[in-house]
């Protein structure tokens, strides 16, 4: 087997790292994680996917090149802070001016002022380690990284398990070639530095994971995911709330007509959107939050409509059975009609609760 480009380090190795950590290695990286305190199934799904099991965030600061980072909101200010902490600390192995520098890619849902505090952790510190780690403001477009064949042939499989193809031989990584192959998501970043700049892979490691420099300032790619995910996430929550009252009203299946007749595309859309968003309403909220002081703060817009699609998230997460639900083990929220049902059981007895 061929010697990896690089070993690239994510935090954590969820749905969607999951997803980055197969198409790496598919196509010549190695990928790490530090697993400390997850939970078994993490473990598994990390091994699964062939990620290096690391003890430590500073063995993951101190074997990687580049650390990226896809958590929930409510974890990217902690999880930039553990970096900070892994070159900064007692533990740390220092760097010198002879090592290549550490690059960390925030690629996290947040707000274009949350992602600013981000980098200036690094960029404020007074250790020489923390402020010489290079920083990367980025956003995910898109569902996780899948291998085209698979997705055609296990869309409704219920197994985490993929076998992930073996990497191409040199001269077929071009981005032509893995759009054949892989459907990923788009991954804009922004900053003064690139991860297309590191020395010898940083190309190819930006033509694998379909990223696109949008700017050089430090916000930008954060809040291009801020205004694409108000349409798409901001979409599902409407979906939502109209669902469950048609559900209520005993008019569900009206309602449903109507729309496939006279928007169905729009049907189509929130019919997919509903389905597939119980697993993730938890992040959600947070995402949901971030949005708001987006368009407050960049856009001038009250945060209404969105502080309000994050209650939407958390009453799902929180006040229903679809708050248990886990990606590939779905039971409850298949169906549009499920979800509905659903969202009102749960809400009434909530509200029996509260009486």
């Amino acid at each position: 087997m061929a010697s990896p480009l690089a070993k690239i380090g994510i935090i954590s190795i969820g749905d969607m790292g999951v997803g980055l950590a197969k198409l790496l290695v598919a196509h010549g990286f190695a990928v790490a994680t530090n697993v400390t305190g997850r939970s078994a199934d993490t473990v598994e799904r990390a091994r699964t996917a062939q990620v290096e099991l690391l003890p430590s965030d500073e063995a993951l600061a101190r074997s990687c090149s580049v650390i990226l980072s896809v958590v929930p909101p409510r974890d990217a200010v902690a999880t930039a802070q553990r970096i900070v902490d892994a070159v900064a600390g007692p533990a740390a192995v220092r760097r010198t001016d002879a090592d290549p520098p550490l690059y960390f890619a925030d690629l996290n849902a947040v707000a274009p002022s949350s992602v600013k505090k981000i980098a200036a952790l690094f960029s404020g510190s007074r250790d020489a380690g923390a402020s010489s780690v290079r920083f990367v403001d980025g956003s995910i477009l898109g569902g996780p990284p899948s291998p085209k064949a698979e997705a055609d042939s296990s869309a409704s499989s219920s197994s985490s398990t993929v076998s992930t193809p073996a990497p191409p031989a040199s001269g077929e990584n071009d981005d032509d070639t893995i759009a054949a192959t892989w459907n990923r998501p788009s991954i804009p970043t922004s900053g003064p530095h690139k991860l297309a700049d590191v020395p010898a892979f940083g190309a190819r490691l930006a033509a694998t994971l379909n990223m696109r420099h949008v700017s050089a300032d430090v916000g930008a790619a954060s809040g291009l995911k801020m205004c694409f995910a108000s349409f798409s996430k901001g979409f599902t929550s409407l979906a939502i709330q109209s669902f469950t009252t048609a559900h209520r009203l005993g008019i569900l299946p009206d309602l449903q007509a109507e729309l496939r007749t006279v928007l169905g595309p729009h049907y189509r859309l929130a019919s997919k959107g509903v389905v597939g968003m119980a697993p993730k309403a938890y992040r959600w909220v947070g995402e949901m939050e971030e949005i708001a002081r987006t368009l407050s703060e960049e856009g001038g817009f009250a945060p209404d409509s969105f502080v309000g699609a994050a209650k939407v998230y958390r009453t799902v997460a929180d006040d229903t059975v679809l708050g248990l639900e886990k990606i590939g083990k779905r039971k409850r929220g298949t169906t549009v009609e499920d979800v509905a049902a659903a969202m009102a059981e749960g809400m009434q007895t909530k509200r029996k609760k509260d009486e």
